[in-house]
């Protein structure tokens, strides 16, 4: 090392040292009179509009956009259109533009209320945005609140929105936000066999990503059709990781209501499956679990059609038995704990299980139900997945911005 690099080296060092033994005792007297270092909350891409919106103004947009997607306590929409710039069309995921649908509830086209902006549905028979919807528009914007699961249809939704800004050679902005389910990847890669909209992409259960680390790795992986590429730009997050605890301000949708929903999700959904209630239909879905069986549990509840909830919930107006999972002492991570538990609480599987298919796609694969069906417990299960898991996270590590 020639003289003058390493006195470089030597005084960086020196440097770094010092640094920490002063960011130490800095900690040290903050805590010795009760105070704490200052955490930042995570601020939204679209919660920073400075870095956006003046490269907006003259551009016809069209908005990717639901009721998650705010500036403040603002939806984004009345926020653009407050400021001079009127989108000329918005397209509409699962549960609508404004959240109004329940889930799985057709989404029509119309005319939003409040702006007379045209509304386009790219959830039930069109899943993408068209050639001639596109064609009037320079730039597409996407924003909407993920909760981190593959079988959470806001990916696929932008999964399909990317395929088509590739093929009509439209730009895309995405306004990145927090992933509330972000501190973790596990569960089963998707094969091709099980593709559908609850699975586009060969990621596992718990993709561990933003919408905006989502949207690279699609990009870079290929995993558009015929190879094409998204002319894509991410605003992201300030003052975010992935080890923050995020809970959304507002319900990503109409069944998770609060941040012990979105975090049991990963785990419960799979009971989509089963004749088993997981509360649709009552003020706390995702986080209950029963059937109307009093030798299941001595908590009980009725699910019923409550508006905005659940149109034809799972046992609809039985009092239901079972399990109470509000208030968990541990912060909930994807677990095959409760579907193993309650599988083995029938006497006969065809009672509990009733859709085998549906329960494939939302998982990914047919290896899980085939060792669960084996009598395997959960160890033996994960262990199943991990070779392919740990490539994902390979693969994943190679687009993480945060």
């Amino acid at each position: 090392m020639k003289r003058e690099h390493f006195a470089v080296y030597a005084i960086s060092s020196h440097l770094k040292k010092w640094g920490l033994v002063c960011s130490l005792i800095l900690f040290i007297s903050l805590t010795t009179f009760g105070l704490q270092p200052e955490i930042k909350s995570p601020v939204c891409g679209a919660d920073q509009p400075n870095l956006y919106l003046t490269r907006l103004k003259g551009l016809r947009l069209g908005l990717v956009v639901n009721a998650t997607s705010l500036v403040g306590s603002q939806h984004l929409v009345d926020f653009l259109v407050g400021q001079g710039i009127v989108p000329v069309a918005l397209f509409a995921p699962e549960h609508g533009l404004r959240g109004e649908a329940d889930a799985g509830e057709k989404v029509g086209n119309s005319v939003d209320a409040k702006t007379g902006i045209p509304i386009f549905s790219i959830y039930g028979k069109m899943n993408k945005p068209t050639p001639e919807q596109l064609a009037g528009i320079d730039l597409v914007i996407y924003d909407i609140q993920d909760v981190g699961c593959r079988f959470y249809t806001y990916i696929s939704t932008l999964h399909y929105v990317m395929e088509a800004c590739a093929e009509n050679s439209k730009p895309l902005l995405i306004l990145d936000r927090p992933n509330p389910n972000g501190d973790y990847c596990d569960g089963p890669i998707l094969k091709p066999a099980f593709r559908s909209f609850v699975g586009v992409d060969p990621v596992p259960v718990v993709h561990g990503c933003t919408v905006g680390e989502m949207a690279q790795m699609i990009n870079g992986e290929g995993w558009l059709s015929n190879g094409l590429k998204c002319k894509l730009e991410v605003i992201p997050i300030r003052n975010y990781t992935h080890d923050s605890r995020y809970a959304p301000p507002v319900k990503p949708s109409p069944n998770l209501p609060n941040y012990e929903a979105i975090r049991l999700y990963p785990s419960l959904c799979f009971f989509e499956a089963t004749s088993v209630s997981i509360g649709r239909g009552t003020t706390f879905p995702f986080q209950v679990i029963g059937f109307p069986d009093q030798r299941f549990g001595e908590f009980t509840f009725t699910p019923q059609s409550l508006k905005g909830f659940e149109m034809n919930p799972v046992q609809k107006d039985k009092a239901c038995f079972g399990e109470d999972l509000r208030n968990l002492e541990v912060m909930p991570r994807f677990t095959l704990h409760y579907f193993l538990s309650w599988y083995h609480k029938f006497d006969r599987p065809g009672e509990f299980l009733t859709k085998e298919r549906w329960f494939n796609l939302l998982m990914g694969d047919d290896q899980v139900l085939k060792l669960i069906q084996a009598g395997k417990g959960e160890d033996e299960i994960s262990k199943s997945w991990q070779t392919e898991l740990n490539q994902y996270k390979m693969i994943r590590s190679k687009y993480l911005l945060y």
